[in-house]
């Protein structure tokens, strides 16, 4: 028994939606990419998207540890240049709501 060709409407569906996942995913490994190449790391939350300098494994000064700790009775962490004079890029989502003066009752 043959069966009864595909509707055209149905396969321009399917391949609408095989194409929508690929650009999807050619889009997360472009930013993947994007991101690793600029050594930045990304942070999302429904407040705002931030996008971090990392330090680069490949600095001769922090060998990729961001920075190294001074000497004293008090060590403080102090940050390579590989990273630090870096910008940090955000951009605010929504707004963050005001903590009230007062506890609610």
């Amino acid at each position: 028994m043959a069966r009864p060709p595909l509707r055209p409407a149905l396969t321009l569906r399917a391949r609408t939606a095989v194409l929508v996942a690929a650009t999807v995913l050619v889009t997360v490994a472009a930013a993947a990419a994007f991101l690793e190449a600029g050594h930045r790391r990304l942070y999302a939350d429904r407040h705002r998207i931030e996008l971090k300098p990392r330090p680069r494994r490949s600095c001769p000064d922090c060998r990729g540890a961001g920075g190294w700790w001074t000497g004293g009775p008090f060590p403080e962490m102090e940050a390579c240049g590989c990273w630090r004079d870096r910008r940090e890029l955000r951009v605010r989502l929504l707004p963050i709501p005001a903590w009230p003066d007062e506890p609610p009752f």
